[in-house]
């Protein structure tokens, strides 16, 4: 029996390269959209977020060394997480207001802050949801993997988006204040988002990131509706 054109379609779609030796997959109906990330490490391969578990983007993960480190940015990033840590052997990473929606598994939790390497950071945003994260990576003059604390609007600008189910406003807009205050120019050159990747109109990454951020206008955001 062939597979439905849509399953050829994502079958056909391999992991494409927005940085050097940082991946990104297609977005995963799993996660709504979702789209993860893979870095490429010396002392270990990091999986920011779940991609489809396909046999493609499994393929594509052995053939580069497999997974030592799966990051979840929030909770509606898990997917097959599950299936991932059986497959790969990997640590899961997770905020600890969250680590509750995976019981099966023995997972690596922090509050705030984390330093997983010399080069990794993990950082509590909350706003998105209780235990919304992002992964600082200080290559490439700083990249920040912003799941969906930060997504691109419709002009590609990395903005916050209130849903429905957005947890915490005001809390979410605070915390961009604070990744503000916390890096600069030279810290932070990219941002990867987890979601609206099409909104990028060829674009890999979000460039300019700092400025881009500093730029917001949190008086209009603060007024913002929900989107129902």
């Amino acid at each position: 029996m062939c597979p439905s054109s849509q399953e050829s379609s994502q079958i056909a779609k391999p992991p494409r390269e927005v940085l050097d030796t940082i991946f990104a997959f297609p977005p995963n109906r799993d996660t709504l959209g979702g789209t993860a990330y893979f870095i490429v490490r010396n002392e270990g391969n990091i999986l920011i977020d779940c991609p489809a578990f396909e046999q493609t983007n499994q393929d594509f993960l052995r053939s580069h060394g497999g997974i030592r480190w799966l990051f979840l940015t929030h909770r509606g990033a898990i997917g097959k997480t599950a299936e991932f840590h059986k497959t790969f052997n990997c640590e899961v990473l997770i905020q600890e207001q969250e680590a509750y929606l995976l019981p099966e598994l023995d997972v690596t939790t922090f509050h705030q802050e984390f330093t997983l390497s010399s080069a990794f950071k993990l950082i509590w945003t909350p706003g998105h949801s209780p235990g919304s994260s992002c992964l600082y990576y200080s290559e490439f003059g700083g990249v920040l993997f912003s799941g969906r604390h930060l997504v691109p609007n419709q002009q590609g600008e990395p903005v916050p988006l209130r849903t429905a189910k957005t947890f915490h406003w005001y809390r979410q807009i605070k915390s961009i204040k604070n990744l503000i205050e916390s890096f600069t120019p030279e810290t932070l050159q990219y941002i990867a988002p987890g979601a609206n990747t099409g909104y990028l109109r060829g674009k890999r990454v979000i460039d300019n990131a700092y400025q881009r951020l500093a730029n917001l206008d949190f008086t209009a955001l603060l007024k913002a509706q929900a989107i129902l």
